[in-house]
């Protein structure tokens, strides 16, 4: 049974901590920098790919230590995102997290996690996040895929226009969502998602 409740986190009041300077590290990065240009991000590593560096390097939001990841790296992190391979290296840090009350990632690993990060469609403010519950992030990110295509481009200026007539809508709570549920209601479904 799929447990888990999805929520949207505010990225850019959260300080991340992601372990490991490589590929899958730099990939976890990205992520939460694709979402946050202001999210604070501390990476730690005892190597770093070069490309991985020179990201960091010019990110002011960003600062990484060249270091085996110990309880010292967690100190003042909310998130904690390991990129290792080495299933009792991610043991250990997990447990460190979760003494600390941390939540708890790691890559390719989901009996360590305690969320997972989704597959993210983003037009303007609309943001769909896609899980599989860790069981194929290939088939989530094909569903990103669809549903970028699939989803207009021009979604950001009906948001807008929704919000201004919500905000213009002085009836009780009841009657708004009558409202704003008679003007979304001729939303079309694309004719590809149907075939899908």
């Amino acid at each position: 049974m799929n447990t888990l409740f999805p929520i949207f986190l505010k990225a850019d009041q959260l300080h991340f901590l992601i372990i490991g300077g490589g590929k899958v590290g730099l990939e976890k990065y990205n992520a939460i920098r694709n979402q946050s240009v202001k999210a604070k991000i501390s990476v730690v590593a005892f190597h770093f790919i070069p490309e991985f560096l020179t990201r960091l390097q010019s990110d002011k939001n960003a600062s990484y230590t060249l270091d085996f990841a110990n309880e010292k790296h967690f100190t003042g992190v909310d998130i904690v995102i390991s990129a290792l391979a080495n299933k009792d290296c991610t043991a250990y840090m997990r447990s460190v997290a979760k003494n600390r009350g941390l939540l708890f990632n790691a890559a390719d690993q989901p009996e360590f996690c305690d969320f997972y990060l989704g597959s993210i469609v983003r037009k303007g403010d609309l943001k769909f996040a896609i899980s599989t519950n860790g069981k194929s992030p290939t088939m989530a990110k094909r569903w990103r895929e669809i549903l970028d295509e699939l989803v207009p481009d021009n979604s950001q200026q009906t948001l807008e226009n929704l919000e201004k007539i919500r905000s213009q809508l002085t009836s009780d709570f009841e009657e708004k969502i009558k409202v704003l549920n008679e003007l979304t209601a001729n939303f079309v479904v694309p004719k590809k998602i149907e075939n899908t």
